[in-house]
């Protein structure tokens, strides 16, 4: 990501300019109001941070103990299959 400076007259002047530059380039800026740094313009965090984890996973619909057994004898079907399975190697042609 780019992180330019720029004065905040010159911000103020093409303001839509930037904005399109942040959003569509991912450039930020460094708004200067004479010498100092004032503020900051940058593309916002996209995503989750890992802290929401507990709250997502408990948004998420539950199984049904019907369901939850299924499920599970599903996985013990695949494990028992895929344990019979031979190993090939995948570089022999």
């Amino acid at each position: 990501m780019n992180t330019n400076t720029l004065t905040v007259t010159e911000a103020v002047r093409h303001f839509s300019d930037y904005v399109s530059r942040v959003s569509y380039l991912h450039e930020s800026f460094v708004l200067y109001k004479g010498k100092k740094p004032v503020a900051e313009l940058r593309p916002l965090p996209t995503g989750r941070r890992l802290g929401d984890l507990p709250g997502i996973l408990r948004s998420l619909p539950r199984l049904s103990k019907a369901d939850a057994t299924a499920f599970s004898a599903d996985l013990d079907a695949a494990r028992d299959a895929s344990a019979t399975d031979e190993l090939r190697d995948p570089w022999v042609s």
